[in-house]
Parts: C-alpha cells; structure tokens; sequence
C-alpha cells in the first residue's frame, strides 16, 4: 500500500532541461522518467489506444514496481459516451493486458456535457473485469447525486478528486478502498505550477478520508513548462515528510 505520485503523460518537448537532460533522444524519455517517478498516467489510449505489444514494450522498459495508470479511450467516453460498452472495454482490457502487473487504474474521464446516468455508469463498470481498479472523472455536475455515488461504491470503483487551480471541482466522496488524484492547474506563480499551501491541504484532504495503509494515486497534468515534473516531485517530499509510504 502506498501513495503513488507521477504525472499525466511523459512526452512533453518542453520538459527538456526539467526532466530530461539535452542530448538524451526523446526515444529514451520513458527510461528516464521511470528514474525519478514510479508511475505514470498515460494518456495514449485516449486519443489513439495502443496495441498491446506497445503496452509490453513500456512494460519491459521501465523498472519493478513501476505502475501504469491508463485513461480509457475516447470513443468509450467521448464517442459512444459509455453506451454499448462491453466491446470498447474488452478491446481496451485487451490492450492493457500487455502491461501485466504494472497495470494500475483505469481512468474514465466524462465529457463535460454529458449529463449524469446511473444506469449507463453501473452498465459501463460491470463490464469491466473483477479486480480492475476504475476511477471516474465526472465533470458535469448533475452527477452529484446519491444514486451515483452508491453506483460507483457498489463495484468499488473511485470517484477522482480533480483539482482546477488548487479547488476542488467535485465532492469529496470516498467511494472506494483506494483514492485518484489529478491536479489539472495549480494557482502560484509561474502558471501553472501548485503552491505549498495548496499541496498540503490535498494531502490533510486525503488523510482525512483514507489511512496511509491504502493506494492512493496522484498524478499532475499541468504540464506546461515542467510545472507537474516540479509539483509531483514537492508533493511527494510532503508527503514522505508526513509518514506516508510513497512510490
């Protein structure tokens, strides 16, 4: 159990000199990355879903315990908006496979527009197969009800605590035995990095709702500028600081 800290995505040109030393090829960027953060959200799948020898060869470039969260396509989300969802999901599980044991969660981040719909969220989750960790990224607020929150407590799938310029953007609920973290853009100066402030009420928010004896998961997507590379790293000192098991 552990908290696992990395950033959305590693492929940023603009992370040369922050993360990446000049003269390392961008085809060694995954390597690099996995020397100083022991997970990664990728974002691929979003946009293009991979086939499963790529996942593998991600797999066997990075070290144990390396864990890889993934954010689901957006025909499941976005185009089919978690209708008919058994043939997306199992393409997608498919996929992953290729990962192994360096799966971590399955990210399903809603289109802003689409309107809250219990029935369609419990139809989309129950495809997935038992023991797979899915956290769900609402982001219109009718889908603040009770009948949603107990659809995603029913199959232990958690609710992400998204952050926009160091509030959050949704309720606090715990819906599950592990917790999902994005901070999408911090509010210090220089735009978008977080402040220390910030960063340390996230971590009292999580502490209040779940022991340091669970997984949690935090990943920065300001990546504009090298801020999540900066913010992941200060987050994770903070919270190695407060006693917590991080990764």
């Amino acid at each position: 159990m552990s908290l696992h800290v990395g950033t959305s995505g590693w492929q940023y040109k603009d992370w040369r000199g922050v993360l990446y030393p000049e003269g390392v090829p961008q085809r060694l960027w995954l390597e690099r990355y996995a020397e100083c953060f022991a997970t990664v959200e990728s974002n691929n799948a979003f946009y293009r879903l991979p086939p499963t020898e790529t996942f593998q060869k991600w797999r066997d470039r990075t070290p144990d315990p390396f864990v890889m969260a993934v954010k689901a396509s957006r025909y499941l989300t976005h185009i089919k908006r978690l209708t008919d969802p058994a043939e997306p999901v199992a393409r997608l599980m498919r996929s992953v496979s290729g990962l192994a044991g360096k799966l971590g969660p399955i990210l399903l981040q809603l289109p802003p527009n689409l309107q809250a719909d219990a029935a369609r969220l419990h139809a989309c989750l129950r495809c997935f197969p038992p023991g797979t960790r899915v956290a769900v990224e609402p982001r219109h607020e009718s889908w603040w009800t009770d009948e949603v929150r107990a659809v995603l407590t029913t199959h232990d799938a958690t609710l992400c605590w998204a952050d926009r310029r160091g509030r959050p953007w949704n309720p606090l609920w715990r819906t599950a035995g592990w917790a999902y973290l994005r901070f999408h853009e911090g509010a210090a100066s220089p735009w978008p990095s977080y402040g220390e402030t910030s960063l340390r009420s996230w971590l009292r928010r999580v502490e209040d709702q779940w022991p340091k004896t669970a997984d949690v998961y935090a990943y920065f997507n300001n990546d504009q500028r090298g801020a999540a590379v900066h913010d992941a790293s200060r987050f994770r000192d903070i919270a190695d600081a407060g006693g917590w098991p991080v990764r």
